[in-house]
């Protein structure tokens, strides 16, 4: 697919991996809508993308919230004409071990709140998403791709139980619609990436950022234009469905 002049939505677009792919897009002629839950950083990030010199617009939309999507999504169809590359982003992390012990007693555990929240979001809201643009991909008769952002961490980390389940399960879904979507001339697609350079790594003390390059063959963390280079491979290259690239700098657990 050639990307100039296509509509790509990226969720969790306002900051971060999200609004480094949308510029990443928006720089090589795509229009973009984001979404994501504030106003001012999707704001920001459409202001970023409009100064490349194409149509930028942010939608607040909860991906957890089915009606909010399909809302969300139509809006695009009014606004741009279509849906053509969907970008599943938005994600969180609540981390914590299955079970804490100190001296053979259980002192704690993951919570079902913890559990529940990031599947919502990093696995709910990716298949409602996936769905609508889906939906919407079938109806314009024009095809599209969908790519899910995995991790690293779908390998299974320790203290990600529900991280790892979630990073797996996208990854999974892209295999099934690829199947499933291609005879709508749809492709899909995830990425995996590893330690990232973002806002929250960048804050960490230099000591625990050392120890996590150190588990790097590369020495380093990954740069969220390289995560977004990534993105563009699938998009362009029209051979390539239902595979996950991981992008970690050789990082294994």
């Amino acid at each position: 697919m050639q990307v100039k002049g296509k509509t790509v939505i990226v969720t969790g677009g306002g900051r971060g991996i999200g609004r480094e792919m949308a510029k990443n897009f928006a720089a090589r002629g795509a229009n973009l809508a984001v979404f994501d839950l504030n106003q001012a950083d999707l704001d920001e990030t459409a202001a970023q993308c409009q100064a490349l010199g194409v149509k930028a617009a942010g939608y607040v939309a909860n991906v957890t919230d089915e009606n909010a999507v399909s809302a969300a999504m139509d809006a695009v169809v009014r606004d741009f004409g279509s849906v053509d590359v969907l970008i599943n982003n938005a994600g969180i992390v609540k981390d914590g071990l299955l079970l804490k012990v100190k001296e053979g007693n259980v002192v704690g555990k993951m919570t079902l709140d913890q559990w529940q929240a990031v599947i919502n979001i990093n696995l709910t809201g990716v298949f409602i998403c996936g769905r609508e643009a889906a939906e919407r991909m079938v109806q314009g008769k024009q095809g599209g791709v969908i790519i899910n952002i995995s991790s690293v961490s779908r390998a299974g980390n320790i203290g990600q139980t529900n991280y790892s389940a979630t990073k797996a399960g996208v990854a999974s879904m892209a295999v099934v619609w690829a199947k499933e979507l291609a005879r709508y001339g749809i492709r899909t697609g995830a990425i995996a990436p590893g330690y990232t350079r973002t806002e929250i790594l960048s804050a960490m003390r230099p000591e625990i950022l050392e120890k996590l390059t150190d588990q790097v063959p590369l020495r380093r963390l990954g740069d969220v234009s390289e995560i977004a280079m990534a993105a563009m491979f699938i998009v362009e290259n029209d051979y390539f469905t239902g595979r996950c690239i991981d992008v970690d700098g050789g990082l294994r657990f």
